[in-house]
């Protein structure tokens, strides 16, 4: 058992807040979450996300930065409004500095990439203040970085393999070829 997974069910309140419109990957870190001790309230929107917070203030929340209906800085800002102490995280595909301080300024306590490993969600929930992250016991390899990077520009085309080639500056068959292959390990 991990140290984050025993610090979690010492907690009283264990409720935490996921929101994240990509729906597969919202239910499965939510289900990952849920073994790990927390009780996950999964919402795909901003308007969903704040109407659950003030509904029932969670102690936690992992949170999208770019949803379909806005940004999920707002939800932090809601959260941060009706619980203060709540520790939230922000996840990201779309990782770069500016958006990591912008997270922190509104109240996240941590800003991870995605895909986030579950145990690296915790870790980075239950960690206190000022202590520095630990890195990831099995990191993703490059390829399987750039192969969960060119998924999630294809799923966000709509599964269109030119406009998904034309944003990822590469030839449309070599994309294809790509993504014929299995995911890499």
């Amino acid at each position: 058992m991990t140290e984050p997974l025993e610090s979690v069910t010492r907690l009283a309140d264990r409720s935490l807040l996921l929101l994240d419109d990509d729906a597969p990957l919202r239910t499965r870190l939510g289900r990952a979450l849920e073994q790990r001790g927390f009780e996950v309230t999964l919402t795909g929107s901003v308007a969903e996300a704040a109407a659950e917070a003030v509904r029932q203030p969670p102690a936690f929340a992992v949170i999208d930065l770019k949803l379909e209906d806005g940004s999920g800085l707002k939800a932090v800002s809601t959260i941060r409004e009706v619980r203060p102490e709540s520790r939230i995280i922000m996840l990201t595909g779309y990782g770069n500095i500016a958006t990591a301080v912008a997270a922190v300024k509104a109240g996240a306590i941590d800003y991870l990439a995605k895909p986030a490993d579950a145990d690296d969600v915790v870790r980075a929930l239950m960690a206190q203040s000022g202590e520095a992250p630990v890195p990831p016991e099995k990191p993703m390899s490059a390829d399987r970085v750039r192969w969960e990077h060119i998924q999630r520009i294809y799923e966000l085309c709509e599964h269109n393999v030119s406009e998904t080639a034309r944003r990822l500056s590469m030839h449309r068959r070599t994309l294809q070829r790509i993504l014929a292959k299995r995911a890499p390990r």
